[in-house]
């Protein structure tokens, strides 16, 4: 079993990933070059962001994964940022179709599409969230919507923030800063833990919430059942 996934994100995702893998797949270790793969190996890299993804690397890489034939899985993470779910997979989707790209049948594409970021996930932990937070912007966060018992993926944008995305990071930023958890997406500390990720798990099972970071938990799920 080999993984070849490619992140969007430019620094948190590149720590994420990998800590969850190590919690959800154990068996499964990393490789600093695709050609390294051998056995339960992953090898994950950064994309730059969206579009820039698809057009400076996804060609490449399925032209990688097709000479080497060594992976089982093509994962793509990206952010749904402002537009949807749908949306963002159809736009993979049809940038494969207009530059006639096939992965060969030995490997399976999986999109993962974080909704709206990955800090969307990351404000679903029901046990960081304080109940009487001291910080003035959190509290405000709040009133404007408040994570613990609505959907982080189902929120808005606060005014004064250009996209969702950029206000849920921030929401997250404050969300752990009141349990002196300083998040930063070049230190995501704290979301890395094993207990932070199962808590996310728990809140999805519970509540049905976070539906797009269940895709991820159940891909893992399907590579662990597989040999």
């Amino acid at each position: 079993m080999n993984l070849y996934i490619i992140v969007e994100g430019r620094r948190t995702e590149k720590k994420v990933y990998p800590a969850w893998i190590s919690h959800l797949i154990p068996r499964l270790s990393p490789v600093n070059w695709a050609y390294q793969a051998n056995n339960n190996n992953y090898y994950l890299f950064n994309g730059n962001g969206f579009p820039a993804l698809l057009h400076n690397h996804l060609k490449n890489s399925i032209e990688e994964v097709n000479e080497l034939e060594k992976f089982n899985y093509l994962v793509l993470v990206l952010d749904v940022d402002e537009s949807t779910i749908d949306g963002r997979i159809n736009e993979v989707n049809e940038f494969l179709e207009e530059n006639n790209l096939e992965l060969n049948s030995n490997t399976e594409l999986i999109i993962i599409p974080q909704n709206r970021c990955i800090e969307s996930w990351f404000l679903g932990n029901q046990k960081v969230f304080k109940q009487n937070p001291q910080g003035l912007d959190l509290i405000s966060y709040v009133q404007f919507y408040n994570v613990k018992t609505n959907d982080p993926e189902e929120m808005g944008i606060y005014p004064n923030f250009n996209t969702h995305s950029q206000f849920h990071a921030d929401y997250c930023v404050e969300f752990l800063q009141e349990r002196n958890i300083r998040y930063s997406k070049n230190r995501p500390n704290g979301v890395i833990d094993k207990d932070y990720l199962e808590s996310l798990i728990l809140r999805n099972q519970e509540t049905n919430h976070i539906k797009s970071f269940k895709l991820f938990v159940d891909f893992c799920k399907k590579v662990n059942l597989e040999s």
